[in-house]
This record gives structure tokens, sequence and C-alpha cells, in this order.
């Protein structure tokens, strides 16, 4: 049981309110810190409903935890306060973490690292058929890392705006339209502002771009110019200079149509993220492999869309990028086994199928 509250210092504040860092004691003088996050009755019900999100996610890797099931409370001179217990992030938010590098931009490898954990992240909260909705660096949380492969790891947060999938939130009629950041935001959450995955998708492009080039999407325009822009398709620019494997991750998170995006499980397989290695296999064939199979499973997706919206009831065939032109038959046995694995998100078994191929095992 606590027995000992201490204010250490203020972390953030911000419209909601403001988040404290406070020591905890219990009764045999062990103690720790927590991050609290501090509101007052006009946004109670937003902490209500993030709690509940919290705690639904309770033990999901690359959410953050909730110190405790319920909100305290307390008084002060403005009011009532409600207090949110949560773990404390000691790097704090992705944001303030940037700063510590040259112009914000974050060395490549560790990029790779937080983008799949965010991923991860995303999965759990998509799984639970939740959308975020304010997917930005100011909600994404880094602590030191006990793995050997990664300095730092981090945790999404913030689940204020989360809605169900398919929800409209009832400010969005009133305020001006947007479900979430402005700048982080897709253009059917201007549009619509429906909530679905694929605009979490749309945000985790706009952060991996961010943390490239060390500058916010749509720096220096004015809301209404981003509005405007997002209606009439365009998304933040890519700089020519950043790899091509980041530059097509950015683009499928970028694709104006939605479902072209695929999911958080198949952004997975991109290849721009870092995955297991395998003895004997050339890097760069794997990418390739890789990359083709990725592109391959977001158009399935997004032509099976297509079929269901336009009530087609002739099955075309689909149409196959020709590569590894002199081992046709190979490729047409690799494609059937990849369709049985449709739902499959488990990159093992789709590399060993490719390995297994190429040595003529399935012959």
């Amino acid at each position: 049981m606590q027995t000992n509250e201490e204010f250490v210092k203020r972390l953030r504040k911000g419209a909601y309110g403001f988040v404290n860092l406070v020591r905890y004691t219990n009764d045999d003088n062990s103690s720790y810190l927590a991050a609290v996050k501090n509101s007052y009755q006009k946004d109670y019900q937003s902490l209500v409903r993030e709690i509940q999100v919290l705690l639904q996610l309770k033990g999901c890797p690359r959410i953050v935890t909730c110190l405790g099931d319920s909100l305290q409370q307390s008084f002060s001179r403005f009011g009532e306060i409600h207090k949110l217990p949560l773990e404390y992030a000691s790097e704090g938010s992705l944001n303030a973490f940037m700063n510590n590098y040259a112009d914000r931009k974050l060395p490549e490898p560790l990029i790779k690292d937080l983008a799949r954990m965010i991923l991860e992240g995303l999965v759990s909260i998509h799984g639970h058929g939740y959308v975020h909705c304010d997917i930005k660096p100011d909600n994404v949380l880094v602590f030191p890392s006990s793995s050997t492969s990664s300095s730092y790891e981090v945790k999404i947060c913030d689940f204020g705006n989360c809605l169900e999938k398919g929800e409209v939130p009832l400010c969005w009629e009133i305020n001006f339209p947007w479900l979430g950041t402005a700048i982080y935001m897709s253009p059917e959450s201007v549009r619509d502002g429906i909530a679905d995955m694929f605009l979490d998708l749309w945000s985790v492009g706009c952060l991996v771009l961010e943390m490239y080039t060390g500058v916010s999407p749509w720096e220096g325009l004015e809301l209404d110019d981003i509005a405007t822009r997002l209606l009439s398709g365009q998304a933040p620019e890519i700089p020519e200079i950043l790899p091509s494997d980041a530059k097509d991750f950015i683009q499928t998170c970028f694709s104006t149509e939605p479902e072209e995006r695929g999911s958080a499980s198949e952004l997975l397989l991109h290849p721009l993220l870092p995955r297991p290695q395998v003895e004997g296999e050339e890097e760069e064939t794997s990418n390739s492999f890789l990359l083709n199979l990725f592109k391959l499973r977001t158009r399935r997706r997004g032509s099976e869309k297509k079929v269901t919206t336009d009530a087609v009831s002739d099955k075309k065939p689909l149409k196959l990028l020709r590569f590894w032109k002199k081992k046709a038959t190979l490729f047409k046995r690799t494609l059937n086994i990849v369709l049985r694995l449709k739902k499959s998100t488990d990159l093992f078994s789709l590399v060993f199928v490719h390995q297994g191929l190429a040595r003529g095992f399935y012959s």
C-alpha cells in the first residue's frame, strides 16, 4: 500500500492538463517513480476513456502501463483533479529525445528499430478494435532498453483521443475537422473523420519521415493550407536523398487509397524494418523477395476491397510482377504457398518457404 506521495518535478503541460513526476513510497520503504497525468473536471471523460483502454491493453508490449486500475482524486484551489499514474519513461517523449541529436535526425538503425516497435504497439491497439488517432512524437515514450539488440525501446501513450474502429467523435462536426493532430493526420481524417486503423499508418509515415529529416511534416504551413493539400491527395514531401527502402515504406504509408497501406502487421514485413537473419541468405535477395511479397500482399488487399465495393462477380487472375523470369515455375509455386498463408504475419515462416523453394524442397 502507498503511504507517501512526493512531488518531484513537472514533466510537461498540455491542453488536457499536466504530467508530474511523483515518487511513491510503500510501507516496506520501497519506492518507485510514476508519471502522473492530471486533468480537471472538464477533461474527466477523456481520462476515463484513457484508463479504460489502457486496462484492456495492459500487458501488451509497446503500450505504456497504467499503475493501478482506477483514477485517483485530489483537490486544489482550481477544483477537483483526476489523476492517472503511468510508468515513467526516463528518456522522455520521442519529440524530446530527438533534440539530443544533431538537427534532430536519428541514426538510421535506431529509426528502423523504433518504427518496428511503434508498429508492434499498433498491432495490439488495432487487434483490440481501437484506433489511436493521434500517433506523433509527443505520444511515443522512450525507455532505456535491457535488450542487447537496441539501446532504447518505445511505448505508445496518450489514449485520450482513442476511438473504436468506425467511430466518429462528437466534436468532429463542431471543431475544425481534424481527427488528431493536424500535421500527422491523413486525408480521410479531414474528409470524413471516421476512425480507421489506416489513419494511424499514415501518421507512422509522418513520424518515420520526421525521424529521418528532423523536420515536422508540412513544416511552415497553416492549417487551412494543410487541409487543402490533403483533400487534393497530396502528402508531405519525401526527400530524394532518403534510402530507397525508407522512401518505399513512407510512400506506402502515404497511399491515397487507405486500404493500400495494408495493416500494421503487414507493414512489419517491409524490408526497411529489422528482421532475423537467416544463415546463408544473401541480404539483397532477401530484401528483393520480401519487398515483392509485401507489395503483393498490399495489392491483393486493395484488389479485394475494390471487388467488394464494385460488386464484381467474376474473379480475374492476379497480374503478377515478372521477377525471376527464368524461374517462372518456381515463382508460381512460391505464390501458391504464400496465398495459402494469406493471413499469416509470421516472418520466420515466409522466409523459410523462400529458402525451401530456393533449395528445391518443394519441387
